[in-house]
């Protein structure tokens, strides 16, 4: 390959995979916020990202449709509906599934976790059936041709928006009462309930808020590939979680590295290499990661409290 060449397709790979690691960097920081403040490895956030796709659908075509389509209205409608109904989906997870579980042994939660992600993936298996649906063309796509390079309307509005969306997260968590309640309940849960925190209160909005980034996350891929299914949020959980887990799982600026290392990583396989390998060298990292260094690319090696 020619050195033009090699680099025009590396820079294609790169804008590629900085588009697809946003997405797993929007549902990584869901895992890395409740594990932040539960120790908790929450499986079902890839259904929650599933779910968050299907509400979006829906809402595309039952309220989007009803807005004027100027300065991208449905588009914003829809993202809202979505990260609204995820939002709810997550705090009936925690009230249901996880509160009760939060003094038992660590492996009950985590079962009760996965149990959680099949019960929403089946679930919707019957509510919607397994046959993927094509996502509402709410934002049409236009290709950019820069010097060589392709790149999609679509493309940048995934960036941009995920990129919006971890500056108003980090906002929320650095600045605002509800945040700093947040780090202080991930410090240590009993001095802050004994500080007069709402515990519970605080734990829910940190499910609530994981859960809509999910969606969020959700709707971008639906726009994208322009298909959604019920077992759309697996692969894209694990790689999420890999993702993390790279970043330095609980660490919020590391899972957003993380996704978007991971991102562009798959992307240069794919481009480079073969796409039929990208999996293997995601989960390949995964255990590189735990092997050498098992707190991330931002995490601290701190003994657990036990």
């Amino acid at each position: 390959m020619e050195q033009g060449g090699f680099l025009q397709q590396f820079l294609q790979q790169l804008i590629n995979g900085v588009s697809q690691g946003s997405i797993y960097a929007l549902i990584a920081l869901g895992y890395t916020m409740v594990y932040g403040i539960l120790r908790l490895i929450n499986f079902s956030h890839g259904e929650i990202y599933m779910v968050g796709a299907y509400v979006g659908y829906l809402a595309s075509i039952h309220v989007a449709s009803l807005v004027p389509n100027v300065l991208a209205l449905p588009l914003i409608v829809t993202l809202v509906c979505a990260m609204t109904g995820a939002a709810i989906l997550g705090m009936l997870i925690e009230r249901i599934a996880y509160r009760r579980l939060r003094n038992a042994p660590k492996i009950s939660a985590l079962i009760s976790a996965i149990g959680v992600s099949f019960f929403l993936m089946n679930g919707m298996m019957v509510i919607a059936t397994p046959q993927p649906r094509t996502f509402p063309n709410i934002f049409p796509q236009q290709i950019y041709d820069l010097g060589g390079l392709t790149v999609t309307n679509q493309q940048i509005l995934i960036l941009v928006l995920s990129f919006f969306l971890m500056a108003i997260l980090t906002y929320i968590v650095q600045s605002t009462k509800i945040g700093k309640a947040m780090r202080a309940v991930s410090f240590d849960v009993d001095a802050a309930r004994l500080m007069g925190i709402p515990v519970d209160r605080v734990i829910a909005f940190t499910f609530a808020l994981g859960s809509a980034l999910a969606a969020a996350a959700g709707v971008l891929v639906g726009i994208y590939y322009n298909s959604i299914d019920p077992q759309m949020g697996v692969m894209p959980g694990l790689k999420a979680f890999v993702a993390a887990v790279l970043g330095g799982i609980g660490v919020i600026p590391g899972a957003m590295a993380g996704g978007l290392l991971l991102g562009i990583i798959e992307s240069m396989v794919s481009g480079f290499w073969s796409s039929t390998f990208r999996d293997a060298v995601a989960f390949g990292i995964l255990i590189m990661v735990l092997l050498f260094r098992p707190a991330g690319l931002f995490g601290k090696n701190t003994k657990e409290k036990v």
